[in-house]
């Protein structure tokens, strides 16, 4: 699929620096020789359009015999996004999936009222030296879905739209941009993309969207003439016109955003919601763990451990 960029070649920034409203410079975190960096949720800036949680996972290396275990745990009120550049998870949750995802593919997980799941490396990826690198991000539902039921889909690379032009590649993981749209199911208007730049090329967001926010995954661009290096976010202005560059390596972005949800949520743990006491009542059902004679249950091909709820 090709493309027509909003903006001639060769045309100058149709807005200066200013435009960006918010730079975040996500928190690391070391989960034992696992770094994590999280640029959302963010003291200046909960969301983006609807996005109210952004990890970078990795890039980590493991040995023969080590990996990922996440334990089954908990959500409401939101859609998990899981994006892998390398490696693979397994997914489990308590609807019955059982899917392997592998770099390109898209799992996306409604919680809705309630979903547990869990996240492990394969055993077969476990029998040699291997990496893990990715993005996982939460999706917060309007006020109409949040008690919907839970669901979960996965779509293959080749089922996500690729849209390409003179040094420009995006794989459209979520929601609409670029006259393409994705195929999974999402609940407001929304887009997110994978973007390859090579050096020097040039990428027109989106002007249709309210919110709109880059993440810089490898490389450099360059904005209005100011640059910046990977492991930043930018959030700009609704309106304007805004083209980045790549440098002189290329660059590998995620591109966000969508309509902004009717206010600000609650976030606490792995729980979403536009009401405190929905979240109230979604930790005592967990810490009673009455599985599948309550809120939750656990995923039928792991039903061995979980996470406890926080103190």
């Amino acid at each position: 699929m090709s493309w027509n960029p909003a903006l001639e070649p060769g045309c100058p920034d149709a807005a200066g620096i200013d435009a960006i409203e918010t730079l975040i410079i996500p928190r690391a975190r070391d989960l034992g020789g696992f770094e994590v960096r999280r640029a959302l949720p963010a003291p200046a800036r909960q969301m983006v359009g609807p996005f109210i949680f952004f990890d970078q996972a990795g890039p980590a290396e493991f040995l023969t015999g080590q990996g990922i275990d996440v334990r089954p745990h908990p959500h409401i009120g939101l859609a998990t996004v899981t994006y892998l550049y390398r490696g693979e998870f397994q997914h489990r949750d308590s609807l019955g999936s059982d899917q392997l995802i592998l770099p390109g593919a898209v799992n996306w997980m409604v919680a809705g009222r309630g979903v547990t799941h869990s996240e492990r490396t394969s055993e077969a990826t476990r029998k040699a030296p291997h990496s893990l690198f990715g993005i996982q991000t939460w999706v917060a539902l309007p006020d109409d879905q949040e008690d919907a039921a839970p669901s979960f889909e996965h779509h293959g690379k080749e089922t996500l739209p690729m849209i390409e032009d003179d040094g420009v590649s995006v794989r459209l993981i979520l929601g609409r941009a670029y006259g393409a749209s994705a195929p999974a199911s999402v609940f407001s208007d929304t887009f997110y993309g994978d973007v390859t730049l090579a050096p020097g090329a040039r990428l027109p967001l989106p002007d249709d969207h309210e919110d709109r926010g880059i993440y810089i995954v490898e490389g450099a661009i360059s904005i209005a003439g100011q640059d910046f290096d990977a492991g930043r976010m930018m959030v700009f202005r609704p309106g304007d016109k805004i083209t980045v560059a790549a440098g002189a390596r290329g660059a590998r972005l995620i591109v966000l955003g969508g309509a902004t949800l009717s206010g600000p949520r609650y976030v606490w743990w792995n729980f979403v919601s536009s009401s405190g006491d929905k979240i109230d009542a979604a930790k005592e059902q967990w810490r009673q763990a009455r599985w599948g004679d309550g809120q939750f249950d656990l995923p039928a091909g792991d039903r061995n451990e979980f996470i406890p709820l926080p103190a």
